[in-house]
This record gives structure tokens, C-alpha cells and sequence, in this order.
């Protein structure tokens, strides 16, 4: 696909730059514009502001450290504002054109009109207004070039755009493996037509491997704008070097190009949706129909429906990787304090001879024990995996109409996956023991689902190594949980934690155990409910944590009791 080389006109941020103040940071972007001269070429004047405003485009309101001698900052407005109203007070040309820029690149409405007001404070000062102004933005849009892999895990969007006989490329490099298609990399390019020729060679050179179109404009803003706007959704989304400073400009270029075509819509697919996938899969594939290939075909659909609602049977090397990786995932940077500080937690419920997580939620109470679990599904899973996979890969890349050369190539790539997966534990491995039973493969993947939403990690760090946990036991189930808040690890080594900090440990260990053992089933169904919300883990679990703590009552022994039924009552409340 097309190289992601960037113009080198502007100067680059250092690769670690140097601690300064607000103050310092915004007089050095006022000499980089003081520096531009009378006629600067418009896309050097865009591409400096939009190397400026992408040095602040993830970090939330006040991170931006300010010295106290900094003269009237406001750590509460987002920086763009504040290098704004820093501008304003400069009666100077580099103050004009920074503000002239800024009403064109910045990010939201708020700044940019926030920019034009400052501008015409600062020229009705008596300096002039950069003649270049008003060509700001005003490109043609030329052409509009789409390249990819066949299997459809990635691909490179080439705009082409104008300046009279001038041209320059935005290139968006596109990941459809998460949120539909996200733009994991974007950049400017001098010569666009040399990307195109490049990309033109790809194609004919490896045809079954590598797809080149020409899309209509309306369809470029589409792909680019919504891959923008997915990634910028994400809390820490991986992005390629480039990304942070040339993410203005290519929203400024989305809005070059005509109406977007209109989002696709995705319909979930239901259960029954489901099942008759994996039925149509068992039926025409060549692999034997068992209880562990159910589970595992019902695995591949449903993490294809939650990955790429859009098409979740598209199967492709990185979408696969993928896959693999949620199976085997176990790492955290968690960390936790040491077995024994933590066995100090509750000693009053310790003494009392029960457990805390029985003394706190109860769970002697459930209606019926889990049954041993019969067949040693997990080793059947295991040993079922490969050839699944396998006949999937060649199911869906044939249904999807892809060359054989491109389905071997896949399945080459897939049986180098596998001899991984045989060095790994799988998460059956993890968050099964062995004693559940399951009627069917939908049951098994709803369990999965349930138990690594209550322990997404099953790694931390005990004193000075890191060590992996089993989530099955009850006690380093806890460990991981308290490894989740090392706010709280100094308190629990000098005996100091107590009061308020103690009880939402305690409520969250109570409520990772409910979700765990699905007892009170309520728990979990309300925890999907706030998750079909938009809710992160963390505010779930907090959310429940309260209803929790507010069915606990006091005993004459100092314990802590609460009705089961009411408190089934309030969790089915939520919505």
C-alpha cells in the first residue's frame, strides 16, 4: 500500500521535549508565526498550525503543566483557548496570523470563533491582517484513491487536493478491526502522484493480494471522517507518530470534500443470528461436529459481531491475530501489594470465621451449587481450536470470494498463529476450573464474556515480580482487584487503610465475585444493561458497588447483613 511518508517543510516536536511552562510553550508558538514573513505558502501556514494545536489533541483540560509566574492562565479552559487568550493581549503580525489560523484549523467551533474574535481585537489595534487569510482552507478537491489488503484488514485513503496548480496529498492509513474503521495513521504529502504511481504498482504487481479504486469524494469523507472521529473515541488509541500532528489538517480537509455519503447502519445480529451461522458453518465445512467446535465457532461470530458489526465473517490475518490474542490474553501493568498485606484486609470479618466475600454479599444463600463440570470441555477446546479456525478460514474466505491463492496464503499465516496458541493458556484455561457445566456453546461464551468483564487481567505484581493469578480461587481473585488501585497499596502496607477507601474495596471485591459466580444473576444483567449505556468497567462497577452498599445493615456482632431479595429488587431497578 502507499508509503506514509510525511512533508518535511515544518519543523518536528523533539521526541521528548523539554518540561516548560504554559507561557513558554505559547511565546514559542508565537515566534514560529512571527517567523512566517509577509507571504508564507498557505499549506506551510496549515501544517504549523496543525503541528500546534495536535501537541495538546489527547490530553484533557489543565494537564498542560503552567508555572505560578504564568500570567493569567486558566488551568480550567482547554488549552486552545487559553493560547487564544494569551494571543489576544500580542499587538503583533506573529499574534494576527497565529489567531488567522487558528480560525481556520482549530478543532471545535468554540475555538475557532473564539479565534476570529481575538483576531479583530488584534487588528483593530492597527495591525494589519495576513494577506493570505482568506485562502486558508480554500483547496480543490482533485481525485481520491483507495488502496488495501484483500482480505480487508487495513487500507490507505489518498485525497488529493489543490492550491491553484499546487498539489498535496492527505494519506489516512484505515484499520477496519476496530469500531467498524479507525484511522490509526494520517499525514501530508508533497507529491501525491508519486503515492499514486506507487500505489498503482502495488496493485498490479500483487493483484491477489492488494485491491486499488478510485472513491467519490462524498465516500473519502466518509471513511476519513468516521475512522477520526472512532479513534478519537478510544481512552488511549495506538496511533502512528504522525498521527497527533497532522490530525487538524485532515479534519480541515474533511471538510473540503463534499457531503459525506451517509454512515452505514448495522443491524446486531441476535442469537438465533448467531447459531445459524455456526449451523452453516458445521454444515459445509470439513470439520467434525462437536460440542468444543461449537464453541469455538460460536467464539470467531461472536467476537466478529462485537469487532466489525459491519461484516463480521470478513476474515483476515490481523482480524484472526486478534481473535487469538482475546483468547490468550492475560497481561496487566496492574500492581498489588503482598499476600500478606492484604490478608489484613477485614480482620473483624476474618475473625468471625467467614470469609468476606461470603460475610458481604451472602452467596450462601445461592439456590444450588454449580455441578462438576463433565467432558473436560477445555482440553476438547483445545484441542478442537486449530482445526476450527483453520475450516473457518477457508470457509469464510471462500464464501467471501477470495482468490485461492489469497486463502492460502491466509491459512499459511493462521497455522503460524496456532503454534503460539499451543504455547499459551487459552481463556477457558483461565477462567474455567473445571466444575462448570454448560448446555450449549452460546452458554459458554456468555460465561466467558461475564467472568473477563469481572477480571479482564490475570497478571500483577506481588512486591517486586510479576506473577499471574488464578481468577478461579477466591483469594488471588482479590489480589487482582486490589492490584487494580495502587493508590491504596501504601495504606495497606503500614496498616493504615481504613474507613471509607476500605468499603469500596470491600464493595467492588463483593460485586467481582457476584459477576463471577453470576449469583445474584441480577448483578450481571444489570452490569449489561449499564454497558449497552455506553458505561465503562470502572463506573459499572462503581455504580453496582453502590446499590450494594446501600442494602447493608448493621449487626448487634458488628457484621454486616442485607436482604438478598431487596437487593435483587433494587439491582433489577437499574436501566
Amino acid at each position: 500500500m502507499g508509503t506514509m511518508s510525511p512533508v518535511s517543510r515544518v519543523r518536528k516536536k523533539n521526541a521528548e521535549p523539554t518540561p516548560q511552562s504554559l507561557n513558554g510553550l505559547f511565546k514559542d508558538i508565537l515566534r514560529d508565526f512571527s517567523s512566517l514573513g509577509a507571504d508564507p505558502d498557505p499549506l506551510e501556514v496549515e501544517l504549523l498550525t496543525s503541528e500546534v494545536v495536535g501537541q495538546w489533541w489527547d490530553l484533557p483540560v489543565g494537564e498542560v503543566p503552567a508555572d505560578a509566574d504564568d500570567e493569567a492562565v486558566d488551568e480550567e479552559l482547554p488549552v486552545g483557548l487559553e493560547l487564544i487568550a494569551f494571543v489576544s493581549r500580542k499587538i503583533t503580525p506573529g499574534a494576527a496570523a497565529l489567531l488567522a489560523s487558528m480560525s481556520v484549523l482549530s478543532e471545535t467551533a468554540e475555538e475557532r470563533e473564539a479565534a476570529s474574535a481575538a483576531l479583530e481585537t488584534v487588528l483593530s489595534r492597527g495591525i494589519p491582517a495576513p494577506d493570505w487569510t482568506g485562502s486558508l482552507g480554500r483547496v480543490t478537491v482533485v481525485e481520491c484513491w483507495r488502496t488495501g489488503d484483500v482480505y480487508g484488514d487495513e487500507s490507505s485513503l489518498l485525497c488529493i487536493f489543490g492550491y491553484g496548480e499546487q498539489r498535496h496529498g492527505l494519506l489516512a492509513l484505515l484499520d477496519f478491526n476496530e469500531l467498524g474503521g479507525r484511522v490509526r495513521d494520517v499525514v501530508v504529502i508533497d507529491a501525491p502522484e508519486e503515492v499514486l504511481a506507487d500505489m498503482r504498482g502495488q496493485a498490479a504487481s500483487d493483484g491477489d493480494l492488494v485491491t486499488l479504486e478510485q472513491v467519490s469524494p462524498g465516500r473519502a469523507r466518509q471513511l476519513l471522517a468516521d475512522g477520526l472521529a472512532a479513534t478519537d473515541a478510544l481512552e488511549e488509541p495506538e496511533v502512528g507518530e504522525d498521527y497527533a500532528r497532522f490530525r487538524a489538517l485532515a479534519l480541515n480537509r474533511c471538510q473540503a470534500l463534499p457531503e459525506a455519503e451517509p454512515s452505514p447502519v448495522f443491524e446486531e445480529l441476535s442469537d438465533e443470528d448467531r447459531d445459524a451461522i455456526v449451523e452453516e458453518f458445521l454444515s459445509s465445512a470439513d470439520v467434525e461436529d462437536t460440542e468444543a467446535a461449537r464453541v469455538c465457532a460460536r467464539l470467531i461470530v461472536d467476537f466478529g459481531c462485537e469487532n466489525e458489526p459491519g461484516d463480521p465473517l470478513r476474515v483476515g490475518p490481523e482480524k484472526i491475530a486478534r481473535f487469538l490474542e482475546m483468547i490468550l490474553d492475560t497481561d496487566t501493568d496492574a500492581e498489588a501489594d503482598t499476600e500478606e498485606d492484604v490478608d489484613e484486609f477485614f480482620p473483624d470479618l476474618d475473625e468471625s470465621g467467614a470469609s468476606e466475600r461470603d460475610e458481604l454479599v451472602e452467596l450462601d444463600q445461592l439456590d444450588e451449587e454449580l455441578e462438576e463440570f463433565e467432558g473436560e470441555l477445555d482440553e476438547d477446546f483445545q484441542a478442537a481450536l486449530p482445526e476450527v479456525l483453520l475450516a473457518w478460514t477457508q470457509w469464510a474466505g471462500t464464501r467471501a470470494k477470495l482468490s485461492e491463492s489469497a486463502v492460502a496464503m491466509l491459512l499459511g499465516t493462521v497455522e503460524e498463529y496456532l503454534e503460539e496458541f499451543d504455547r499459551d493458556d487459552t481463556a477457558i484455561d483461565v477462567y474455567l476450573d473445571g466444575s462448570e457445566e454448560f448446555e450449549d456453546a452460546g452458554e459458554l461464551a456468555a460465561a466467558l464474556d461475564r467472568r473477563m468483564f469481572a477480571i479482564p487481567s490475570v497478571s500483577t505484581d506481588i512486591g517486586d515480580e510479576e506473577v499471574d493469578l488464578e481468577p478461579t480461587d477466591p483469594e488471588q481473585r482479590r489480589l487482582l482487584v486490589i492490584g487494580e488501585h495502587p493508590e491504596y497499596h501504601e495504606s495497606l502496607a503500614d496498616d493504615t487503610f481504613d474507613g471509607e477507601p476500605r468499603m469500596q474495596l470491600a464493595l467492588k471485591t463483593a460485586i467481582v465475585d457476584q459477576l463471577w459466580d453470576n449469583e445474584p444473576a441480577e448483578t450481571w444483567l444489570a452490569a449489561q444493561r449499564l454497558r449497552e449505556k455506553g458505561l465503562e468497567r470502572d463506573e459499572i462497577l462503581d455504580e453496582l458497588g453502590g446499590v450494594l452498599s446501600g442494602q447493608l445493615r448493621p449487626t448487634d456482632a458488628e457484621e454486616m447483613r442485607f436482604d438478598l431479595e431487596d437487593y435483587r429488587r433494587a439491582l433489577d431497578a437499574i436501566s
